[in-house]
């Protein structure tokens, strides 16, 4: 077993995020909110956890909430009471 250890909780939702950013939380083996996992320390593992790092808290490192959620998947507005000519 490694004998280095990241600690990293989850402080963010990935509901609505793109998909690749769902499998990254997914793969670090998080399931829930507020979950806090001990990782080996790797390139591979401080690789995942830099690509979710707005979703991520890391031991150690300081954790900054988005300013704006650039990872979401922006839809569109609806219509709808536009053409009911409201």
């Amino acid at each position: 077993m490694a004998d280095k250890m990241l600690k990293a909780t989850l402080v963010k939702s990935a509901i609505g995020a793109r998909p690749e950013i769902k499998a990254t939380v997914e793969s670090l083996g998080f399931r829930r909110m507020n979950q806090t996992r001990e990782l080996p320390d790797n390139p591979a593992v401080r690789g995942m956890l830099r690509r979710v790092n707005f979703l991520v808290a890391v031991e150690g490192q300081p954790y900054e909430r988005p300013k704006r959620s650039r990872y979401k998947i922006w839809r569109a507005r609806s219509t709808k009471k536009h053409q009911r000519g409201n």
